[in-house]
Formats: C-alpha cells, sequence, structure tokens
C-alpha cells in the first residue's frame, strides 16, 4: 500500500465524521444558515474557531462572486483553502549531515517514532546513529536499542541517571568522526509547563550548535494526534523554547479529530514533516498537504 492508501486509511475516522455531517449539510441545500453549520462541522473535527472561521470566509466570499451553489464546488473550493493553509508552513528541506532532535510529551511514542525515522533514512540509503538522550525513564535506552536492532543502525548509550547532554556530546562526536549522514537524539518526555525540564532541552540544542556546527539541525515536536486542539498550546511552548523544524504526527488512525493539524500549521506555521500511519516499522510517512487534505474531506 502506498503513502496515499495508508494516510486516507489513518484518517478514515476524521474523513467520516466530517463527509457525514457535509452530506447531511448540502440535503439541507446551500442557503443562510450554510456557512454557518459549515464552521461548526470543522471545528466537530477540532479545527480551531480562529481556522475555521477563516475557511468559511474564503469559502463565503468565493462563492457568492461566482454566485455559485454547486456542492461540488464548494467541496472543491474547501479543500482548496484547507490544502493552501496547509502549505502556510513551510517544510524544511533536508540537507546532509542532519542532526534531528524529537521532544515532546510523556507517552507521546517518541521512542517507537526514532525507530520508524531512523528505518526511514536507512531505505534513503543514510547512515544513522541514535542517542539515547532519555536518561529519565527506566528502561529508555534498552527500548531504544531494540528499534536500534530492528533498523540495524548504531546508537550510542550512557547509564540511567546520566547527563541527557552527555550522551548528545558523545553522540556527535561520534557522528562527526564516522562521517555519519543522520544522528536522531531520544529526549525524556516532559510536560512543557515545566521550565526546569524545558531548559534541559535548551542546553542540549546548545550542545549540538557548539560541537557540530556543519550539520543541519532540525528540532521536531512529537504530537499524539488523538491530542487534538491541547496539541496547539504544546506546539507553541515547545516552538518558544527550541525554535521548532517541524512536527512528527503520531496515532493519526485513533483519532475522528485530526483537523486540528490544519489549525496548527495556518496559526503557528510550524509544518507537518512525518506521519505514524500504523504500528509497523514502515509506518512512517512524509507529510503531503493534498493527500492529507483528500483524505479528510
Amino acid at each position: 500500500m502506498g503513502f496515499f492508501g495508508k494516510i486516507i486509511g489513518a484518517l478514515k475516522k476524521t474523513r467520516d465524521n466530517i463527509s457525514s455531517k457535509l452530506a447531511a449539510l448540502f440535503s439541507r441545500g446551500i442557503g443562510d444558515d450554510f456557512y454557518d453549520e459549515l464552521e461548526e462541522i470543522l471545528i466537530s473535527a477540532d479545527i480551531s474557531v480562529t481556522t475555521a472561521e477563516e475557511i468559511v470566509g474564503q469559502i463565503r466570499e468565493e462563492a457568492r462572486r461566482e454566485k455559485l451553489k454547486d456542492k461540488e464546488y464548494v467541496v472543491n473550493l474547501l479543500k482548496d483553502v484547507i490544502e493552501d493553509i496547509l502549505n502556510e508552513a513551510e517544510v524544511p528541506d533536508i540537507q546532509y549531515p542532519a542532526v534531528f532532535m524529537l521532544v515532546g510529551v510523556n507517552g507521546v511514542g517518541k521512542t517507537t517514532t526514532i525507530g520508524k525515522l531512523a528505518n526511514y533514512f536507512v531505505k534513503e540509503k543514510k547512515s544513522v546513529t541514535l542517542a539515547a538522550a532519555d536518561t529519565f525513564r527506566a528502561a529508555a535506552a534498552d527500548q531504544l536499542t531494540v528499534w536500534a536492532d530492528r533498523a540495524k543502525v548504531r546508537i550510542v548509550k550512557h547509564e540511567e541517571g546520566s547527563d541527557p547532554s552527555a550522551v548528545v556530546f558523545d553522540a556527535v562526536s561520534s557522528a562527526k568522526a564516522k562521517n555519519t549522514d543522520v544522528v536522531i537524539v531520544d529526549t525524556a518526555g516532559r510536560l512543557h509547563v515545566k521550565a526546569n525540564l524545558m531548559a534541559e532541552l535548551q542546553k542540549m540544542d546548545r550542545v549540538v550548535a557548539r560541537e557540530y556546527p556543519e550539520a543541519h539541525f532540525y528540532k521536531l515536536l512529537v504530537l499524539d494526534a488523538t491530542t487534538g486542539q491541547n496539541a496547539l498550546s504544546q506546539a507553541k511552548i515547545f516552538d518558544e523554547t527550541v525554535d521548532l523544524d517541524g512536527i512528527v504526527l503520531t496515532k493519526l488512525d485513533g483519532t475522528a479529530k485530526g483537523g486540528f493539524v490544519v489549525s496548527l500549521c495556518g496559526e503557528l506555521h510550524i509544518p507537518v514533516l512525518f506521519v505514524g500511519t500504523g504500528e509497523k516499522m514502515d509506518d512512517l510517512q512524509p507529510f503531503d498537504a493534498e493527500e492529507f487534505t483528500e483524505g479528510i474531506v
């Protein structure tokens, strides 16, 4: 199954949520209340009020200007507006050597995502080293080692309780010496409201910038798609802390409210780089705005 099939499958709950309500809305015709109800449908899929108002405002203006009330026209217009918003956040062109530091709150699936990401780069013919900088959670390094073995990549790790920045230092030093293409840094899950833990991320950030300035450094926030609208507040604070380059979405197949991604790109201008579409090693795909839009509408 290709990416298009996977993303459609992962977004089935969100699509069903929206499409059934759209069908009922169009059955009543495009009257005075149509646009208010369309806005409510978008909000029900966890598109924020601000973004929903922007989408509906654009559709209303265009439809009235063209004097069109055809269902197919309005649906295609809805897709175009959503895709444009998703593309407002520019996706970085990944260059090598590259360091990826993955951050996020507890339980979003960072370690699993790192295993899948390592596998993705191996398939792209890149050499990969993992840095087990989650030295706080019991057996985190052991769990990451399992993923490193599955992906057949190197791992740098220290004892539990070690300084995470020391792990990062050793990993980037090793990568430089071996001309490794990609370093992926695992970090401990942390609440975005804990200042001391966020400061620890900033320290790791500084280590990479200081010790490996020639590398292209990407800081990615791992978000659980089932979080919905709450993901926006997480993204905002992590972005303020480490200046995020992108988002990795996990558990997209478990939510009927995948619309929050539209608000994420439109309001925070943080691009989605990868999407987790299942549990298997290959179930991590590069994000595509057009195909995502087709998946939800």
